[in-house]
């Protein structure tokens, strides 16, 4: 073919945007557009075993790289199978774009019956996504195809798609003379305005023991809030702003929330501001809005219509995570600010309590933690999924050092910890780094499958599966609130070892608490992917991840302070 088509368009347009690596499955619909990526072999593809997988591992891949994850998939069922990918996309803000196809035009909209076709499609991905955007003729694609990598890249980021036809991706279409020197139109960060910046300000000189909570939506505010933590300020992060002050900072607490850790309440009753930055105070993180914070709060969002949506506040203001922090330090450096230094001291104690305290409710597990931090090299990428294990010690208790070495199941689903470890392994590998993903048993049933893309692509990742043979977290449920009438909880899984052999890879079983670091040593030194085995049966029952405040409790079912 030597005319220059839609589907060339797309694929170099793709190549000028930085994209190396690319996710999905090839299907009747998006042939011209993979065989075009195929013969420029500027861009890796990764032929997933299922869309749903696939699109896990755009979302994996572009949460470690910092860059725009790319997801190809064909029409109708194809899409349809994208749509838990982009549902977690959408919780967690990652930059993905979904390049999908849609039935031949002249077909479109008819309810023919032809191949895939799906009325409603655009739709469906319009209702979990940041936007879907269609190409209806091939002089289209350049403009429309822009337009949604700039809603995928810009704040608040999130998941964008693009439909093309399948008989547009053939057609030819003049190349665009600006593809040789491409830049993509983002809009500029939104700094803050003088009068919100004088009253935060203002805020803040009143108040002796401040403190920042940092969200997803901080993750470029690393600057602005060590500069504040140098100043005095205490800090918290979601566990989706993991580490964006490294978790052994001693101005930070880390992750230690969710549950209502009483001693990590009684220590918000000595703050006297809170500055919620970037986040959503998630209900997983706030007891749906029971958490006792500070009472007097800032809230620091790029979205305007974050302005109260969960707790209230007493000044809203609208701008870039960085800039505020940044403009607010400068500010506050100029003026002599400085907050009591005892806070500091008391975080630090308060922290240490409140871990032990929460360590002593996990049972056999209250180790394990510590012994994955000591097995894991320190820049090791660290993917959950909605599991008891990443719900209790994962995510409260491991220490992780950068923002990108944390991936985790924001929308609390299960079944896409192995994915998304994959896409996140892939882009640590280009990095030069390990990853680990933490699944449970129930979880990796769901996506098993999976397992064989890491094994063609030979993807360097440790999967740690808790293995106990149910779905734990529901049944620690309907002990809460059905009685203990625990019901439909049996998972009938592989022998993993057997698992592990049919796809040629090791496995390492552990059936003692003490014998975790050993195994998951052993399983991070080999290159490529490993299974590691935690039998829970012979270890010990999960924990609860309540251990406070179980969701039948009279705190669970207030409103919001």
């Amino acid at each position: 073919m030597s005319e220059y088509t839609v589907s060339d368009l797309v694929a170099e347009v793709l190549a000028a945007c930085g994209v190396r690596t690319a996710f999905g499955i090839s299907s009747v619909h998006n042939i011209p557009l993979l065989d075009a990526l195929g013969r420029r072999n500027a861009i890796r593809f990764i032929s997933s075993r299922g869309e749903m997988g696939g699109g896990h591992m755009a979302d994996g891949y572009a949460r470690v790289s910092g860059e725009l994850g790319v997801l190809i998939t064909s029409t109708g069922p194809g899409a349809a199978n994208a749509v838990p990918a982009l549902v977690e996309a959408r919780f967690a803000g990652s930059r993905l774009l979904h390049i999908t196809s849609r039935s031949a035009t002249r077909l479109l909209g008819r309810d023919t019956g032809s191949v895939h076709d799906v009325p409603g499609q655009s739709e469906m991905l319009a209702a979990v996504g940041k936007a879907c955007l269609q190409v209806h003729r091939a002089e289209e694609t350049f403009g429309v195809l822009l337009a949604a990598i700039c809603e995928a890249l810009s704040a608040p980021t999130g998941p964008a798609t693009v439909e093309i036809p399948v008989d547009l991706q053939r057609l030819p279409v003049a190349r665009p003379a600006n593809l040789d020197d491409l830049t993509i139109p983002l809009r500029p960060p939104q700094a803050p305005s003088p009068t919100d910046l004088a009253a935060i300000e203002a805020l803040v000189r009143e108040s002796r023991r401040p403190m920042l909570w940092l969200g997803n939506g901080a993750k470029g505010a690393t600057d602005g809030a060590l500069r504040l933590a140098n100043l005095g300020f205490g800090i918290v992060t979601s566990w989706n702003g993991r580490a964006i002050v490294p978790d052994d900072h001693p101005a930070t607490l880390g992750a230690l929330h969710g549950s209502g850790s009483p001693r990590i309440e009684a220590f918000y009753d000595t703050v006297d501001l809170m500055l919620v930055v970037g986040s959503r105070l998630r209900g997983h993180e706030t007891m749906d809005g029971t958490l006792s914070l500070p009472r007097r709060r800032v809230q620091i969002d790029v979205d305007p219509r974050a302005a109260g949506r969960t707790y209230g506040c007493d000044l809203f203001v609208r701008g870039d995570a960085g800039l505020v922090l940044e403009a607010l330090a400068d500010r506050l450096v100029a003026a002599g600010y400085a907050a009591d230094p005892r806070l500091h001291a008391d975080l630090a104690e308060a922290r240490a309590e409140a871990a032990d305290a929460y360590r002593q409710t996990l049972g056999p597990y209250h180790d394990f933690a510590r012994q994955l931090r000591k097995a894991l090299p320190s820049d090791c990428v660290f993917a959950r999924d909605a599991t008891v294990a990443a719900s209790t010690w994962g995510h409260r208790l491991v220490p992780l050092y950068n923002p990108r070495d944390s991936v985790h199941s924001v929308g609390a689903a299960i079944g896409l910890g192995l994915p998304l470890g994959i896409g996140a392994a892939i882009a640590a590998g280009e990095q030069g780094r390990k990853a680990v993903a933490l699944v449970g048993d129930g979880g990796f049933a769901l996506s098993m499958n999976e397992l064989w893309t890491a094994v063609q692509q030979n993807v360097d990742l440790t999967v740690i599966v808790m293995n106990d043979g149910m779905y734990a977290a529901i049944g620690h449920m309907q002990d809460a609130l059905v009685d203990g009438r625990r019901r439909y909880l049996d998972v009938l899984s592989p022998d993993l070892s057997r698992l592990a052999d049919a796809a040629g890879i090791p496995c390492i079983r552990v059936d003692r608490a003490e014998l975790f670091e050993e195994a998951v040593s052993r399983a991070v030194a080999v290159a490529g992917p490993v299974l590691v085995d935690v039998d829970m049966r012979a270890i010990g029952a999960a924990p609860a991840y309540w251990s406070w405040s179980p969701p039948n409790s009279e705190k669970s079912s207030a409103p919001p302070r």
